[in-house]
Protein backbone atom coordinates (compact mmCIF):
# COMPACT_ATOMS: atom_id res chain seq x y z
CA UNK A 1 0.00 0.00 0.00
CA UNK A 2 1.51 3.61 -0.85
CA UNK A 3 2.36 5.44 1.85
CA UNK A 4 0.73 9.00 2.02
CA UNK A 5 3.23 12.02 0.45
CA UNK A 6 4.12 14.98 3.18
CA UNK A 7 2.08 17.88 2.16
CA UNK A 8 4.03 20.98 1.88
CA UNK A 9 3.55 24.79 1.49
CA UNK A 10 6.66 27.45 0.57
CA UNK A 11 6.30 30.86 0.80
CA UNK A 12 9.42 33.40 -0.33
CA UNK A 13 9.10 36.37 -1.93
CA UNK A 14 12.05 34.84 -4.76
CA UNK A 15 10.24 33.38 -7.48
CA UNK A 16 12.89 31.30 -9.01
CA UNK A 17 13.54 29.81 -5.86
CA UNK A 18 10.50 28.98 -5.29
CA UNK A 19 10.24 27.30 -8.30
CA UNK A 20 13.77 25.38 -7.79
CA UNK A 21 12.32 24.53 -4.66
CA UNK A 22 9.23 23.19 -6.00
CA UNK A 23 10.85 20.65 -8.85
CA UNK A 24 13.74 19.57 -6.09
CA UNK A 25 11.14 18.67 -3.75
CA UNK A 26 8.54 17.12 -6.24
CA UNK A 27 11.21 15.06 -7.35
CA UNK A 28 11.46 13.06 -4.50
CA UNK A 29 8.28 10.41 -4.32
CA UNK A 30 7.74 11.35 -0.59
CA UNK A 31 6.40 14.99 -1.12
CA UNK A 32 3.82 16.86 -2.92
CA UNK A 33 3.94 20.62 -3.01
CA UNK A 34 0.22 21.91 -2.62
CA UNK A 35 0.85 25.49 -2.44
CA UNK A 36 3.44 28.35 -3.31
CA UNK A 37 3.18 31.70 -2.57
CA UNK A 38 5.78 34.87 -2.80
CA UNK A 39 4.50 36.68 -0.06
CA UNK A 40 3.08 36.06 3.53
CA UNK A 41 0.09 38.14 3.25
CA UNK A 42 -1.29 36.30 -0.11
CA UNK A 43 -0.22 32.70 2.06
CA UNK A 44 -2.71 33.51 4.79
CA UNK A 45 -5.54 34.40 2.49
CA UNK A 46 -4.63 31.31 0.38
CA UNK A 47 -3.72 28.90 3.24
CA UNK A 48 -7.10 27.67 3.91
CA UNK A 49 -7.33 26.06 0.84
CA UNK A 50 -5.08 23.36 1.35
CA UNK A 51 -3.94 20.82 4.05
CA UNK A 52 -0.36 21.40 4.44
CA UNK A 53 1.81 19.26 6.61
CA UNK A 54 4.95 21.50 6.65
CA UNK A 55 5.25 24.81 5.77
CA UNK A 56 8.36 25.93 4.51
CA UNK A 57 8.25 29.91 5.07
CA UNK A 58 11.00 32.71 4.69
CA UNK A 59 11.58 35.27 7.31
CA UNK A 60 11.95 38.71 5.45
CA UNK A 61 9.68 39.11 2.83
CA UNK A 62 7.98 42.42 1.07
CA UNK A 63 4.19 41.31 1.15
CA UNK A 64 4.16 40.49 4.77
CA UNK A 65 7.08 38.39 6.21
CA UNK A 66 7.16 35.26 8.35
CA UNK A 67 6.65 36.54 11.87
CA UNK A 68 3.42 37.98 10.44
CA UNK A 69 3.12 34.38 9.40
CA UNK A 70 3.76 32.62 12.45
CA UNK A 71 1.55 35.30 14.49
CA UNK A 72 -1.26 34.69 12.60
CA UNK A 73 -1.04 30.53 12.24
CA UNK A 74 -0.33 30.49 15.88
CA UNK A 75 -3.67 32.34 16.43
CA UNK A 76 -5.35 29.79 13.83
CA UNK A 77 -3.67 26.86 15.86
CA UNK A 78 -3.11 24.87 13.07
CA UNK A 79 -1.41 21.76 12.88
CA UNK A 80 0.94 22.68 9.88
CA UNK A 81 4.23 22.73 11.00
CA UNK A 82 7.02 25.76 10.04
CA UNK A 83 10.47 25.54 8.85
CA UNK A 84 12.00 28.67 8.78
CA UNK A 85 14.34 28.91 5.91
CA UNK A 86 16.07 31.90 5.58
CA UNK A 87 19.11 33.68 4.30
CA UNK A 88 18.69 36.00 7.34
CA UNK A 89 19.73 32.53 9.97
CA UNK A 90 21.33 33.44 12.81
CA UNK A 91 21.70 30.77 15.58
CA UNK A 92 20.84 33.74 18.21
CA UNK A 93 17.09 33.96 17.17
CA UNK A 94 16.47 30.37 17.76
CA UNK A 95 14.50 30.78 20.92
CA UNK A 96 13.16 34.02 19.11
CA UNK A 97 11.86 31.41 16.41
CA UNK A 98 10.15 28.72 18.91
CA UNK A 99 8.38 31.13 20.60
CA UNK A 100 6.71 32.10 17.51
CA UNK A 101 5.87 28.88 16.53
CA UNK A 102 8.82 27.38 14.20
CA UNK A 103 9.46 23.96 14.28
CA UNK A 104 12.83 24.13 12.35
CA UNK A 105 15.03 26.95 11.80
CA UNK A 106 17.31 26.82 9.01
CA UNK A 107 19.95 28.86 6.79
CA UNK A 108 18.93 29.12 2.97
CA UNK A 109 22.87 27.57 2.39
CA UNK A 110 21.60 23.92 3.65
CA UNK A 111 22.19 21.28 1.14
CA UNK A 112 19.26 20.19 -0.46
CA UNK A 113 19.56 16.34 0.54
CA UNK A 114 19.59 17.41 4.43
CA UNK A 115 16.80 19.76 4.07
CA UNK A 116 14.55 16.41 2.92
CA UNK A 117 15.86 14.97 5.60
CA UNK A 118 14.83 17.97 8.14
CA UNK A 119 11.56 18.25 6.49
CA UNK A 120 10.68 14.09 6.90
CA UNK A 121 12.41 14.66 10.74
CA UNK A 122 9.87 17.56 11.40
CA UNK A 123 6.72 15.69 10.27
CA UNK A 124 7.50 12.54 12.06
CA UNK A 125 8.85 13.49 15.27
CA UNK A 126 7.62 17.47 15.30
CA UNK A 127 11.27 19.80 15.69
CA UNK A 128 14.43 19.26 14.66
CA UNK A 129 17.74 21.44 16.05
CA UNK A 130 21.16 20.95 14.81
CA UNK A 131 23.89 20.40 17.70
CA UNK A 132 25.18 24.34 17.29
CA UNK A 133 21.42 25.10 17.73
CA UNK A 134 21.12 23.31 20.92
CA UNK A 135 24.61 24.93 22.23
CA UNK A 136 22.67 28.06 21.49
CA UNK A 137 19.96 26.90 23.36
CA UNK A 138 21.63 26.04 26.55
CA UNK A 139 22.79 29.55 26.90
CA UNK A 140 19.33 31.06 25.61
CA UNK A 141 17.85 29.48 28.53
CA UNK A 142 18.13 31.81 31.70
CA UNK A 143 15.64 33.77 33.35
CA UNK A 144 15.81 36.58 30.60
CA UNK A 145 13.19 34.33 28.34
CA UNK A 146 9.83 34.41 29.73
CA UNK A 147 8.22 31.46 31.79
CA UNK A 148 6.80 28.85 29.56
CA UNK A 149 4.77 27.36 32.43
CA UNK A 150 2.37 27.48 35.16
CA UNK A 151 3.26 24.09 36.91
CA UNK A 152 6.41 22.96 38.41
CA UNK A 153 8.28 19.76 37.51
CA UNK A 154 6.54 17.63 40.94
CA UNK A 155 3.49 18.56 39.52
CA UNK A 156 3.79 16.38 36.48
CA UNK A 157 2.84 12.72 37.10
CA UNK A 158 5.83 10.26 36.21
CA UNK A 159 3.97 8.83 33.11
CA UNK A 160 3.95 12.50 32.02
CA UNK A 161 7.65 12.78 32.55
CA UNK A 162 8.36 9.35 30.68
CA UNK A 163 6.21 10.77 27.80
CA UNK A 164 7.92 14.33 27.77
CA UNK A 165 11.71 12.53 27.83
CA UNK A 166 10.84 10.16 24.78
CA UNK A 167 9.38 13.62 23.20
CA UNK A 168 12.86 15.30 23.54
CA UNK A 169 14.32 11.83 22.08
CA UNK A 170 12.20 12.60 18.89
CA UNK A 171 10.19 9.19 19.36
CA UNK A 172 6.81 9.67 17.07
CA UNK A 173 3.80 8.66 18.79
CA UNK A 174 3.83 5.38 18.14
CA UNK A 175 7.48 4.68 18.99
CA UNK A 176 6.05 6.38 22.04
CA UNK A 177 3.34 3.91 22.67
CA UNK A 178 5.82 0.77 21.85
CA UNK A 179 8.26 1.87 24.35
CA UNK A 180 5.43 2.27 27.37
CA UNK A 181 3.41 -0.07 26.40
CA UNK A 182 -0.15 2.13 25.99
CA UNK A 183 -1.89 3.38 23.26
CA UNK A 184 -1.11 5.99 20.65
CA UNK A 185 -4.62 7.42 21.93
CA UNK A 186 -2.94 7.42 25.07
CA UNK A 187 -0.11 9.06 23.78
CA UNK A 188 -1.64 12.08 22.49
CA UNK A 189 -3.89 12.63 25.99
CA UNK A 190 -0.66 12.66 28.17
CA UNK A 191 1.22 15.35 24.97
CA UNK A 192 -2.10 17.27 25.06
CA UNK A 193 -1.81 17.44 29.37
CA UNK A 194 2.08 18.44 29.54
CA UNK A 195 1.25 21.30 26.83
CA UNK A 196 -1.59 22.47 28.88
CA UNK A 197 0.21 22.17 32.32
CA UNK A 198 3.62 23.61 30.91
CA UNK A 199 1.48 26.39 28.94
CA UNK A 200 3.43 25.64 25.87
CA UNK A 201 2.14 25.46 22.29
CA UNK A 202 4.32 22.47 20.52
CA UNK A 203 6.18 20.24 20.74
CA UNK A 204 9.36 22.38 20.72
CA UNK A 205 7.84 24.46 23.68
CA UNK A 206 8.24 21.15 25.24
CA UNK A 207 11.79 20.30 25.11
CA UNK A 208 12.51 24.14 25.88
CA UNK A 209 10.28 23.19 29.07
CA UNK A 210 12.16 19.80 29.75
CA UNK A 211 15.50 21.51 29.15
CA UNK A 212 14.94 24.70 31.48
CA UNK A 213 13.28 22.03 34.07
CA UNK A 214 15.96 19.97 34.12
CA UNK A 215 13.42 16.74 33.44
CA UNK A 216 16.42 15.93 30.84
CA UNK A 217 19.79 16.92 29.83
CA UNK A 218 20.11 18.96 26.56
CA UNK A 219 23.66 16.01 26.05
CA UNK A 220 20.40 13.75 25.93
CA UNK A 221 18.57 15.33 22.96
CA UNK A 222 18.72 13.05 20.03
CA UNK A 223 20.00 14.92 17.04
CA UNK A 224 19.57 14.05 12.74
CA UNK A 225 22.63 15.73 11.70
CA UNK A 226 24.86 13.71 9.70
Amino acid sequence: MEHSKIKIGIVDDDLLFVQLLKNYIENNGDFQVLLTSTGGYHFLKEQDSASLDILILDLRMTNGDGLEVMAELAKKETETKIIVLSSFYRRSFMGQMLKMGAHAFLPKEIELEELLSVIKTVHHTGHYFSNDQINVMRTQLSNKLPEFHAFSRNELTEREIDVLRLVCEQLSTKEIADSLFISPKTVETHKTNLMIKTGVKNMAGLVIYAVQNKVIDPDEIVLFDK
